[in-house]
């Protein structure tokens, strides 16, 4: 599919979801993905509200492009953050990937979707081998979630990013191709790796996921 098409098609696909369902958000980790998923739910609705799932590991440029993008773009967001940071007792969570991720994402993902009827985010087939089975649409739970750049590759991220003159998390131009927090984001130098293979480096986890588009996020 040509790159103007998967565009359309992206931006048809937010048109029906909003059309189709009262509650919706859009969820913005201020990466890459997501500032396209951004860009396009907004040409919708100006007004679509957005989620942010942040922790206290970010990286502080992440806060920083947050606040700026928020300002710039009048974002209607509300933003999810776990501050404390100590887990169980465990004075460095990261070590413990999946818990960390957990107590720090999953569950206020869980908290973020509360009401909500669908959500919308920038996950694409590309990034990485976890990834590839997943659908435009899917339903977990009574939840929908809608991936409407699915389909984009890497270069198309890019490409929309510089023909629509997004401006772009700083880190980028360091050498990372994934941004999560920063213990668990390094940066790549081998293109042939798949983008998320700088992430939970070293781990069970590494190129994998948070949980937050594996787990199922049930509508309470």
């Amino acid at each position: 599919m040509k790159f103007t098409d998967k565009v359309e098609t992206a931006k048809e696909l937010i048109e029906d979801t909003l059309g189709k369902y009262e509650r919706v958000a859009v969820a913005c980790s201020f990466g890459k993905d997501s500032m396209v998923v951004l860009h396009l739910a907004l040409q919708v609705n100006p007004y679509i509200p957005v989620f942010s799932i942040m922790t206290p590991f970010k990286f502080k440029e992440t806060f920083e492009y947050k606040d700026k993008i928020t300002q710039d773009w009048n974002l209607n967001i509300k933003t999810y953050i776990r501050s404390e940071l100590v887990v169980d007792g465990d004075e460095t969570p990261w070590l413990n990937p999946e818990k960390c991720c957990g107590y720090y994402k999953v569950d206020m993902t869980r908290e973020a979707v509360k009401g909500l009827d669908a959500w919308i985010c920038g996950l694409r087939r590309t990034e990485g081998e976890t990834r590839v089975n997943y659908d435009f649409i899917e339903e977990k739970g009574g939840l929908v979630k809608i991936n409407p750049i699915l389909d984009f590759t890497e270069l198309d991220v890019w490409r929309y990013l510089a023909l629509n003159n997004i401006p772009v998390h700083l880190k980028y131009a360091e050498g990372y191709r994934s941004l999560g927090c920063e213990p668990c984001s390094h940066k790549e130098d081998d293109e042939a790796e798949p983008e998320r293979a700088g992430r939970w480096l070293g781990t069970s986890k590494c190129g994998g996921e948070c949980g937050i588009h594996t787990q199922q996020l049930v509508k309470r």
